[in-house]
C-alpha cells in the first residue's frame, strides 16, 4: 500500500506543477482533466502526509522513551505521545485503505433519474410522484438543481413515468444505489375497506453523458416532432414542440415534451438518449466482468427489489443491507443521508473485502 501511496504523491506533485504551465492553462480540456485528477488525489495525499507526520512523532517519542537520562515526567509525556501517534497511524491507515479503493469515474457527474410506475396502476403512479418529490427535496437540501426532462402525468397527479436531471457535485456518487424496484405498502385513498395494497415503482439512475464521451452519428438518429399532450396550458396542442428521438442501432427511444420550445425539448432528449446509450454500453462491460464486482450492495439491477416503504408502520427498509428505519415521513421529505451513507459504507466494506485489505 505504501509503495502505491508514494507513487500517488509523486503524481500529485507532478500535476500541481503542470497546473501552472501556461501551455496547459491554454489547453482547457487538458487543464480541466488535470484539475479533476488533482481533486481526486488531494484527500489521499493529505491523509498520507498526516500518516507520515504521525509516524515521525511516534519514532521521536519512542527514542525519548528509551533515553534513561530523561526525567520521569518527560518520559511519561513521551509515552503519551507515542500511544497517541500509534493510534493516529492505525486510524489513518484504515482511512487510506478506503481512499485507495478504485474511483468510480462517474461519481462526480450529474444524474438522470427515471421513475416508472410498475405493479399497482394509479397507486404506483402516485407513489412515483412521491419518489420524485423525495429526490427533488434531497437534491434541494444538498444544493443541487432538479430539472424535469419528460413526464407522463395521470389525472390524479401521479406519474406513469418521469425523467429528470439532477445537477450538482457528487450527485451520481450519492444516488447511484437508488436503481432498482421500490415497493410501497399503504392503504390507497380509493380503498374503502382499509386494506393495505402493495405497489411497485422502478427507478433508474444514469450518469449524464458528457459530449467528449459519446459522439453520436446524426445518421443513427431518427428525430420526429409531434404535438405535445397533457397538462401544460393552451399552447401545448398548437405547435409541434414535442420531440421523439430513436437511436436506430440500439432501438432506444426517448420523448420530451416538457418545454414550449422545440429546441429545448430536443436538447433534453439528446441528453437522455446519450445517457441511455452509455448506460447500455456500461452494462455490457459490467456483464463481461460480473465476477469481479458481483456482490456490491446488490447488483443494482432494475428488476431487483431494493427497498420497501411501509406507511402503516412508518417504516423504510433497504433489503440489500438489512437496514430498517422508522422514519418514513422524514425520508420521503428528502432526509435520505442516513440510508445513503449506510449504502456507501456497505459498498466500501464489500470493495475492501474483495481487495483483500480488510
Amino acid at each position: 500500500m505504501f509503495d502505491r501511496l508514494e507513487e500517488v504523491e509523486k503524481r500529485y506533485e507532478e500535476i500541481s506543477g503542470r497546473l501552472y504551465d501556461p501551455q496547459v492553462i491554454a489547453n482547457q480540456e487538458e487543464y480541466r482533466s488535470l484539475m479533476r485528477e488533482h481533486k481526486q488525489l488531494t484527500p489521499i495525499v493529505e491523509a498520507y502526509r498526516d500518516y507520515k507526520k504521525a509516524s515521525e512523532n511516534c519514532a521521536q517519542a519512542k527514542a525519548m522513551m528509551g533515553d534513561s537520562a530523561l526525567e520521569k515526567e518527560l518520559r511519561e509525556l513521551a509515552e503519551e505521545e507515542w500511544a497517541q501517534s500509534k493510534a493516529d497511524m492505525e486510524r489513518i491507515a484504515e482511512e487510506l485503505k478506503v481512499l485507495l479503493l478504485p474511483h468510480d469515474p462517474n461519481d462526480d457527474k450529474n444524474v438522470i433519474v427515471e421513475i416508472r410506475g410498475g405493479a399497482g396502476g394509479e397507486e404506483a403512479a402516485l407513489f412515483s410522484a412521491s419518489l420524485f418529490r423525495m429526490y427533488s427535496m434531497y437534491a434541494e437540501q444538498r444544493g443541487w438543481k432538479t430539472e424535469v426532462i419528460s413526464a407522463n402525468e395521470t389525472e390524479l397527479g401521479g406519474y406513469k413515468e418521469i425523467s429528470f436531471l439532477i445537477s450538482g457535485e457528487g450527485a451520481y456518487s450519492r444516488l447511484k444505489f437508488e436503481s432498482g424496484v421500490h415497493r410501497v405498502q399503504r392503504v390507497p385513498e380509493t380503498e374503502s375497506q382499509g386494506r393495505i395494497h402493495t405497489s411497485t415503482v422502478t427507478v433508474a439512475v444514469l450518469p449524464e453523458a458528457e459530449d467528449v464521451e459519446l459522439d453520436l452519428n446524426p445518421a443513427d438518429l431518427q428525430i420526429d416532432t409531434f404535438r405535445a399532450s397533457g397538462a401544460g396550458g393552451q399552447h401545448i396542442n398548437k405547435t409541434e414542440s414535442a420531440i421523439r428521438i430513436t437511436h436506430i442501432p440500439t432501438g432506444i427511444v426517448v420523448e420530451c415534451q416538457d418545454e414550449r420550445s422545440q429546441y429545448k425539448n430536443k436538447d433534453k432528449a439528446l441528453k437522455l438518449i446519450k445517457a441511455k446509450i452509455l448506460d447500455g454500453k456500461r452494462a455490457e462491460q459490467e456483464n463481461a466482468i460480473a465476477a469481479e464486482r458481483k456482490a456490491q450492495v446488490g447488483t443494482g439491477d432494475r428488476s431487483e427489489r431494493i427497498r420497501t416503504y411501509n406507511y402503516p408502520q412508518s417504516r423504510i427498509t433497504d433489503h440489500r443491507i438489512g437496514l430498517t428505519l422508522y422514519k418514513l415521513e422524514s425520508a420521503l421529505n428528502g432526509d435520505l443521508d442516513e440510508v445513503i451513507d449506510a449504502l456507501i459504507t456497505a459498498d466500501r466494506a464489500e470493495k475492501l473485502k474483495a481487495s483483500g485489505e480488510e
